[in-house]
């Protein structure tokens, strides 16, 4: 298969130049230029993909660590990205994949009809396009996406929302479900730390929650002294509340130092307590923690009657008492989310697996 693969979402410029159309970048390339996600590039007068149908590797894991808490629970999703990524973060804590720019990452190679087939064959409910930002192997997604849910697999997008409006409506209409990570609430981190800017990506936020079917979490990164105080965490959580729902999942994770950020101290549990706590006091109602040890801050509460629904301890189930329709016993509330009859939890393992070419 030719990773070399025609890109949609371009035009030509009156200079002789071709600019992207696929996220709020438009890098405008010559013949020959790839743009900032290296993925993307001018070939023969067009744009094409190189990454099509080559990964970076392929597992499965538990659809807890994309995280998704409200996506059917305890399920295993079978999970893979390629390289590149068309944001520049300067903590990224996938950089060995997300700003590769080393073909020979991409060791397995794999149709969308083959990954379908072997995700079908591991027991997995769903599909993950993850580890690097599947916003910028769009056509090698979607095409994936069209195979899995013709074998009743679900599709998940992890992805930091960084997309333009056209290709997001046609993305998002082959996805069931989108962990989108909002790095910050200020202008002034996504420009200096991303290279990139927050109105596109809340653009995308208010698009999947109002606009699509498509159940949306959101996960932010708390990284000390950057995006941490109460007052940021506090306007963020407003907006969330009054733009979105007050049901949407967010995620605090911990940051740990890595690539251009290593000089900054690991969050401290206590950071991720605080804000969750303030999450709490503007009125989210799911809110969790993450790289941490925090049961409490894993499990999932009844909004209503507050019960424990579903107790977790890193991404182990260890209590579901969720109706088959996704009902609080106790108060018969409806939780927000996509649930299904429970067969158990996938729990805390991770197998890497290769895929048969086709």
């Amino acid at each position: 298969m030719s990773s070399n693969t025609p890109a949609r979402w371009w035009h030509k410029l009156d200079d002789g130049r071709i600019q992207c159309d696929l996220c709020p970048r438009d890098c405008k390339l010559h013949e020959g230029q790839r743009g900032l996600c290296f993925v993307r590039m001018v070939e023969n007068g067009q744009m094409v993909l190189t990454t099509y149908g080559r990964s970076s590797g392929f597992c499965i894991d538990p659809i807890e660590k994309k995280p998704l808490n409200h996506f059917y629970p305890g399920t295993s999703v079978f999970s893979f990205g390629t390289a590149g990524c068309n944001l520049a973060c300067k903590f990224c804590q996938n950089w060995d994949i997300s700003k590769s720019t080393e073909m020979d990452r991409l060791m397995d190679a794999a149709s969308p009809a083959a990954i379908a087939q072997a995700a079908l064959a591991s027991g997995c409910r769903s599909v993950a396009f993850t580890y690097n930002d599947p916003v910028i192997f769009a056509e090698y997604a979607i095409d994936t996406a069209v195979a899995c849910r013709a074998r009743g697999l679900a599709t998940v997008a992890v992805t930091a929302g960084y997309i333009h409006a056209e290709p997001r409506a046609e993305f998002y209409a082959h996805m069931d479900a989108a962990n989108v990570d909002l790095k910050a609430f200020t202008e002034e981190f996504y420009f200096k730390l991303t290279g990139a800017h927050l109105a596109p990506v809340l653009d995308t936020l208010k698009y999947l929650v109002h606009q699509t079917g498509c159940w949306t979490e959101i996960t932010t990164l708390l990284i000390p002294t950057k995006n941490d105080s109460d007052a940021e965490i506090r306007a963020m959580c407003q907006w969330i509340a009054r733009e979105l729902k007050p049901d949407v999942p967010l995620h605090f994770t911990a940051f740990h130092p890595d690539y251009k950020l290593d000089d900054l101290p690991a969050t401290p549990a206590s950071t991720l307590a605080r804000a969750r706590r303030i999450a709490h006091e503007e009125g989210l109602r799911h809110v969790y923690t993450g790289n941490v040890h925090d049961r409490e801050g894993g499990s999932t509460f009844c909004p209503g009657c507050h019960a424990l629904l579903i107790e977790r301890d890193w991404h182990r189930i260890l209590r579901y008492e969720l109706t088959d329709d996704g009902r609080c016993p106790h108060c018969l509330g409806l939780l927000a989310g996509r649930f299904e009859p429970y067969r158990g939890s996938f729990g805390n393992r991770r197998f890497p697996v290769r895929v048969a070419r086709r």
